[in-house]
């Protein structure tokens, strides 16, 4: 199996093979990013990036190499041991009032759907308004103009006609959908997707990643998801982002990723530490988690 060498931050990128967002703006980026667990275990080492507006990032590597540890960074959801995450035109997220700021214009879709099932589809969609509301403005009714954003968002998807049934009357590729609108109701400028296709089966979740890459494209938004398949990818990707042992150890176009390299981001390693919980993980209620 092919070594594994740590790229720098003087070769992570070459901008031959991302002409298309050569001269995009950078809208975030980490400096020295690092995240340590409660046992000692570095989850992720030092990282540098940029990410590029309309750009479509996937974070690939096996489990436990840091790939959701980074995503998560990326909205606050875990604090870094050291190093910084920095929005273009917010700033430092270890700010609160930047990272409040950051959070409102970015979504987030779980792998675990996190809607609520007795609530209409509707419904869900709309707790993506909340991060714009007040603590006593979320009391009052939804605005026409929310309601209309809301059913907007689900045609989008392809669940105008699901609007008002319980979200768990759903498939799981529903649910998943429905987490989709939710986040575009956020008016995102960018889009955080954690395993967003890991329970779902093949086509579902090629279905799925369809079309969050046209809302990526139509949108202009930076999508940065995390993934396991390599085929889905390099189908999808404008840029793969590949870790390994909590490094990043290929960064560069999906014709790059040669089947030698692809390999060596699965080598042998043991995971099971890196999923322990880290001391610094923020407990994380979704937009809309309602009793």
């Amino acid at each position: 199996m092919p070594a594994i060498h740590p790229i720098t931050p003087s070769v992570a990128r070459d901008p031959s093979i991302h002409s298309s967002h050569a001269n995009a703006p950078t809208v975030l980026r980490t400096q020295g990013l690092e995240v340590t667990y409660d046992n000692g275990t570095r989850a992720l080492l030092p990282t540098s990036l940029e990410f590029a507006q309309g750009e479509f990032i996937v974070l690939l590597g096996a489990s436990g190499a840091g790939k959701s540890t980074l995503l998560r960074s990326l909205n606050g959801l875990i604090r870094p041991g050291a190093g910084q995450v920095i929005a273009t035109g917010t700033g430092d997220l270890s700010d609160p009032a930047h990272l409040r700021n950051h959070r409102r214009k970015t979504g987030m879709i779980f792998q675990q759907h996190h809607l609520i099932g007795r609530l209409s589809v509707l419904a869900n969609v709309l707790t993506g308004r909340l991060g714009y509301h007040s603590l006593l403005a979320t009391l009052a009714p939804w605005s026409r103009a929310e309601k209309e954003s809301a059913l907007a968002a689900l045609d989008r998807v392809g669940l105008l006609d699901r609007a008002l049934d319980r979200a768990d009357q759903l498939s799981g590729g529903q649910q998943q959908r429905v987490g989709v609108a939710r986040a575009l109701v956020q008016e995102p400028r960018v889009l955080l997707a954690d395993e967003p296709v890991a329970s779902l089966d093949p086509a579902t979740a090629e279905r799925l990643l369809s079309l969050l890459h046209g809302i990526c494209k139509s949108d202009g938004l930076t999508l940065i998801v995390s993934l396991h398949q390599v085929e889905f990818a390099k189908q999808f990707a404008d840029r793969i982002v590949g870790l390994h042992a909590g490094s990043v150890v290929f960064d560069g176009a999906p014709a790059a990723l040669t089947p030698e390299r692809a390999q060596s981001l699965y080598g042998t390693q043991s995971s099971s530490s890196l999923k322990q919980t880290p001391h610094n993980v923020i407990n994380f209620q979704p937009a809309g988690a309602l009793s």
